[in-house]
């Protein structure tokens, strides 16, 4: 088996999804509903946020969607329309938690370099926005070594769909063939799928479990187990 490329997702993948996202989501909910809390809470729940266990639940809203389709399903609770003024404030608060509050599940700066000293191409391809996925990686130190970047808003298609996989393949000179994806929601896995990639693997440190992401080649505990398992089945 050659890999020559990984694709990764962001959230609950390379950052901490607790950790980095509930300061944002919680600004945001509480911004949007004139920090109403029973509006805000109505808001978390029907995206996915479940109060009683603190944690976001896999596949939902939260936990995989977009800007768009979170600010589409705030709208509902909401005296405005989920238009690009309403897209806007929600990048702006995102982007802000990208550059201050993002928390890396290792250290990626080490586990990077050990990929690509195997002469593996490095790729990020998250439902955030291209920007907010950019400032993610550069407030922790690892943009540079990111040979792609895309978002939902790059012009490749949103997840569980084939584009970035597909944009990712091309610009890098790439086969579907010779790419692992990796992921902790079923969204990344279908799209490792629908690209024809190599290896669709699962990774436990966002708001999956194992159980959720039986579709995976494979599943890790963390992206820092990578290295051990290219060692296992190239």
């Amino acid at each position: 088996m050659n890999i020559k490329g990984i694709l990764f997702d962001k959230d609950g993948t390379l950052i901490d999804f607790m950790a980095s996202w509930m300061p944002a989501i919680t600004e945001a909910a509480n911004h949007f509903s004139n920090h109403d809390p029973v509006i805000a809470s109505e808001m978390l729940a029907a995206s996915g946020y479940n109060k009683e266990l603190q944690s976001i639940v896999s596949g939902s809203i939260l936990a995989a969607a977009n800007n768009q389709q979170i600010a589409d399903c705030w709208s509902q609770f909401l005296d405005i329309d989920p238009d690009q003024t309403m897209l806007a404030k929600l990048d702006e608060i995102f982007q802000h938690h990208n550059l201050h509050s993002s928390v890396a599940v290792t250290d990626l700066h080490s586990l990077f370099e050990e990929l690509t000293s195997r002469g593996i191409k490095l790729g990020l391809a998250t439902s955030d926005s291209e920007q907010g996925a950019k400032k993610t990686l550069g407030a922790l130190q690892v943009l540079a070594q990111m040979d792609f970047v895309c978002g939902f808003d790059s012009g490749h298609g949103i997840k569980p769909e084939a584009g970035m996989v597909q944009a990712f393949c091309r610009e890098l000179g790439l086969n579907a063939d010779q790419v692992m994806v990796v992921g902790d929601n079923t969204h990344d896995l279908h799209m490792a799928h629908n690209a024809g990639a190599k290896l669709a693997v699962g990774v436990l440190t966002g708001t999956s479990r194992a159980v959720n992401l039986h579709e995976a080649d494979f599943i890790i505990d963390n992206v820092a187990d990578i290295p051990e398992l290219l060692d296992n089945i190239q």
